[in-house]
């Protein structure tokens, strides 16, 4: 592995999936990482990353002192707001810091070294990077990591099937109704195959909707986790030790995890998807990574697992541009 100098920061907002994006990624490069949260007041909040003169000083006292000289080796930054910071850095180290955005950050990629942007965005550039889904940490180590934290799981009836729950968004029909047939379905499901069900809610689950979950599984064998009252978060122990996978289509970041796992994953829709979301539901489908909720006919194929491939790519072109310098 080629060794870079310097260290790497990562600069997200507060939301969990582009910290989780942003850390899977900087940690594959094996440099030092320091990672800082940013959340600039107002009116930088609304127009980043467009608005960029005064942006260091829309930050408290606290964040601008991490946000300061000496400027790091590599800048990953994940999400609209961490745009305008990778942004900035580029002219604030001379050049010298290579900026990394993940995620499309709505002006010309041509403001960052790289930028890593999902298919069903359709962003093109000479310096864009287009996974099929979202980065993440999951591979082989990690379902280890998962099965050695939660082996009682093992004890389980086969097939053990983890349903990962997400939330409501715009567009995707997720509400009581959606439940109850989402309930249906998986019932189905285990009059045929018997096996237990591993339910992990997100934070984005209204809580109203996990509890209908939990009365509509019964005794079924397994869990319902959603939150620290039903113990410490069992997330990769669930996709450590599950068979099959059940996604609620609402998450990139949840399906893309699913698909690294190495077994089938289904999902349900009631009605349509938003068209983006719906562009990458049909790659997952037309790659042979995801099933309708139903679906018995599902070959095994590889793991979807773009982070480490990703990591290589850039680990390259940094170690160009810092013999370039130095």
């Amino acid at each position: 592995m080629l060794k870079l100098r310097g260290d790497c920061w990562v600069i997200t907002d507060g939301a969990a999936g582009n910290q989780r994006q942003a850390l899977a990624l900087a940690e594959r490069l094996g440099m030092p990482v320091r990672h800082l949260q940013l959340e600039p007041a107002p009116p930088w909040s609304w127009l980043a990353p467009h608005l960029t003169l005064g942006a260091r000083l829309a930050l408290d006292a606290t964040q601008r002192k991490q946000f300061a000289a000496p400027w790091p080796a590599v800048a990953i930054g994940c999400g609209r707001t961490a745009a305008l910071y990778t942004r900035l850095l580029r002219p604030l180290s001379k050049g010298a810091c290579y900026t990394v955005q993940i995620l499309d950050p709505r002006v010309d990629p041509r403001h960052w070294d790289t930028v890593i942007a999902p298919q069903h965005d359709q962003l093109t550039g000479r310096n864009v990077i287009r996974p099929l889904g979202s980065l993440n940490p999951v591979d082989e180590q990690w379902l280890r990591d998962g099965r050695d934290a939660d082996p009682a799981f093992a004890t389980l009836p086969r097939p053990r099937v983890g349903v990962l729950l997400g939330g409501p968004r715009k567009g995707v029909t997720f509400n009581e109704a959606y439940i109850d047939q989402l309930i249906h379905g998986l019932h189905a499901r285990r009059r045929l195959e018997g096996g237990s069900l591993l339910v992990m809610a997100s934070r984005r689950t209204p809580p109203a909707l996990v509890e209908r979950m939990r009365q509509g599984l019964g005794d079924v064998p397994g869990l319902v986790w959603s939150g620290h009252d039903d113990g410490s978060n069992p997330y990769p122990g669930v996709l450590g030790w599950a068979d099959r996978l059940v996604v609620t289509p609402d998450s990139v970041n949840m399906l893309s995890e699913a698909c690294a796992v190495g077994c089938p994953v289904h999902t349900f829709v009631i009605g349509t998807l938003p068209d983006k979301l719906e562009r990458f539901h049909k790659s997952l489908r037309t790659a042979g990574l995801l099933y309708a909720l139903d679906a018995t006919n599902t070959p095994p194929v590889p793991p979807m697992r773009v982070t480490e491939t990703i990591a290589d790519t850039l680990r390259d072109l940094i170690a160009l541009r810092q013999g370039e310098i130095g």
